[in-house]
């Protein structure tokens, strides 16, 4: 969750400068690192220092988990004090590509919306709709912004609901409606001096702000822990008690698999996989004063995982491999 803190409140220089240290510390999680550092630059108005941090990313020679979303960082970024033509290609560039991950096409999809290019925003909207979305039954939660966004910018065309406008009033759990909330011609009732305006501006702002609270609860997935078929060996030969709580490897991953299974049937959204290794659990282990053979340590670790930007979504994009890595799709392998 990148911080949105106001400057007045939060040093955003000063922990920027932080987690560049940090960074350097943990290279395995860098990427995440930085890219906070940069949001909390750009809070502080230096987006010069936000894009040499996106270009020190980008030009890195360890690769990037999602290089398309740094560069969507950085379009948006750079449009914001004055390099236009050089986000425009930028943005082309990230639509050109077809990311299978929602979160670039919502911020470039964002970032025309800002600029008042609202037919381009609702393009980019579309195709990133068109891409993750179709026949995939339930949308994921990450990808549920594409349809909130572009709900949102039809609004603002005038355009009359379809399909996907339904869906996203379907997915919407406030109180108060999408068409509500998005209705360009509501009144900036809190200088109003009718009560009644007044009183429906403030439920309506009550809705939002309890969808941001809701979002903000939630800033990184429900993670399960993954062991690939080597890391798994070599931990239970290193901790042999745990073979109690993995037999196997391919019952370890029927067990994700309905473990996910069921938290999504009972409501439970934003899931997600982490993959461990032993020397990072091990140290993990260390930091926590605790042996790695404790099995109340692994989903603490898990967790610790999807907080440092670990998680993979589940259920995987379609068309995208399965994420037990054998190299099939999910659809033909554990989603089947």
């Amino acid at each position: 969750m990148r911080p949105d803190t106001p400057a007045e409140n939060v040093d955003h220089n000063a922990e920027a400068a932080r987690l560049e240290r940090t960074a350097g510390l943990y290279p395995e999680d860098a990427e995440a690192l930085l890219l906070q550092a940069a949001a909390h630059l750009e809070l502080a108005d230096d987006r010069p220092a936000a894009t040499t941090l996106y270009d020190r990313l980008l030009s890195s020679d360890e690769g990037l988990d999602d290089p398309l979303l740094v560069r969507a960082l950085k379009a948006s970024n750079l449009w914001e004090y004055g390099h236009e033509a050089e986000a425009r290609a930028i943005i082309d560039g990230i639509r050109a590509a077809a990311p299978r991950d929602p979160a670039p096409w919502v911020i470039v999809a964002e970032a025309l919306e800002s600029h008042d290019e609202l037919e381009a925003a609702q393009d980019t909207f579309t195709e990133g709709a068109t891409l993750l979305l179709t026949d995939t039954p339930e949308p994921p939660y990450a990808a549920r912004a594409l349809l909130f966004g572009r709900h949102r910018v039809r609004r603002m065309l005038g355009a009359p609901h379809d399909d996907w406008d339904t869906l996203a009033d379907t997915l919407h759990s406030s109180s108060v409606s999408l068409d509500e909330l998005h209705d360009p011609k509501r009144v900036w009732s809190l200088g109003s001096d009718n009560p009644a305006e007044l009183e429906a501006e403030i439920s309506r702002l009550r809705a939002e702000l309890g969808a941001y609270r809701e979002a903000l609860s939630r800033p990184f997935p429900v993670a399960v822990l993954h062991w690939p078929a080597a890391e798994l060996a070599e931990l239970l030969a290193s901790y042999p008690t745990l073979a109690t709580e993995y037999p196997s490897h391919e019952t370890h991953l029927t067990t994700i698999e309905t473990s996910l299974r069921e938290l999504s049937a009972s409501g439970t959204a934003n899931l997600g996989i982490v993959t461990g290794t032993v020397p990072s659990y091990e140290a993990f282990a260390a930091s926590e004063a605790s042996s790695p053979a404790e099995v109340s340590l692994l989903p603490q670790y898990a967790t610790t995982l999807a907080a440092r930007g670990r998680a993979v979504a589940w259920p995987p994009q379609t068309g995208t491999g399965c994420w037990c890595g054998a190299g099939r799709g999910y659809g033909e392998c554990h989603g089947a």
